[in-house]
């Protein structure tokens, strides 16, 4: 089942990075630029997942998750904060939040917590939760597992840093694929995070010799001054 997901973010580069994601996680999803405009899209259309801005313009994000629950919509609610705020969280939560997430953050961290609210709110769609938790993603001699954060070797666990893994498993998602490292720099880190792309560079570096990849079954390729691709045949 594709459930749909609504998108209330003014910020262009933001509405567009989330929106390509869930996408590509196979999420139907429509997004707006306004409050009062996400608001009366939510009353009349019935979707599976908010995803919703406190500053809109309009109307606030508070303003528009009180008038939905005022108004006995029950749709979930993810709240996107900014940084250092817990103020914003803990009145997001009291005004019926389900979740919330603090900018600046990686698409991979929003990505999981999309998928565990939904699982709280449909437990029955496809998988049940033990099962889900043993699903996993074969490459060569890898064993990848989305929801516990693993990987193994030859059935030896690997130590990997949550970055590191997240950079393998958005690799691994997207076989044969150049993937810049703007990509994964807004992905894994977010969007507006400070740092620079030798952070990327680092990641795959250590993630490389951590794995002591076998160039015959998978490996990381560079792609000269573009990012890398994932080489090998992924089993899901």
């Amino acid at each position: 089942m594709s459930h749909e997901i609504l998108v209330v973010e003014d910020e262009p580069t933001l509405s567009r990075l989330l929106t390509y994601n869930l996408k590509q996680e196979g999420y139907q999803v429509q997004a707006v630029d306004h409050g009062g405009e996400g608001l009366q899209l939510a009353l009349r259309h019935s979707f599976d997942l908010i995803i919703l801005d406190i500053m809109l313009p309009g109307m606030n994000g508070f303003e528009v998750l009180s008038q939905l629950r005022r108004q006995s919509c029950t749709t979930p609610v993810i709240i996107l904060t900014a940084r250092n705020a817990e103020e914003e969280v803990v009145q997001g939560l009291r005004h019926g939040a389900d979740d919330y997430i603090t900018k600046p953050f990686g698409v991979a961290e929003l990505l999981a917590r999309v998928a565990a609210v939904l699982r709280r709110v449909h437990p029955d769609d496809g998988l049940n939760a033990e099962e889900n938790d043993e699903k996993v993603i074969q490459v060569g001699d890898l064993q990848i597992y989305p929801e516990k954060y693993e990987v193994h070797l030859h059935g030896e666990a690997i130590p990997l840093r949550p970055k590191e893994f997240e950079v393998l498993l958005y690799l691994v998602q997207r076989p044969g694929v150049v993937i810049t490292r703007d990509d994964l720099m807004n992905v894994v880190w977010g969007f507006d995070y400070i740092g620079g792309q030798r952070t990327v560079d680092v990641h795959v570096s250590s993630l490389r010799k951590k794995l002591e990849m076998n160039q015959e079954s998978v490996q990381i390729d560079s792609i000269r001054g573009v990012g890398y691709k994932l080489i090998g045949t992924v089993k899901k």
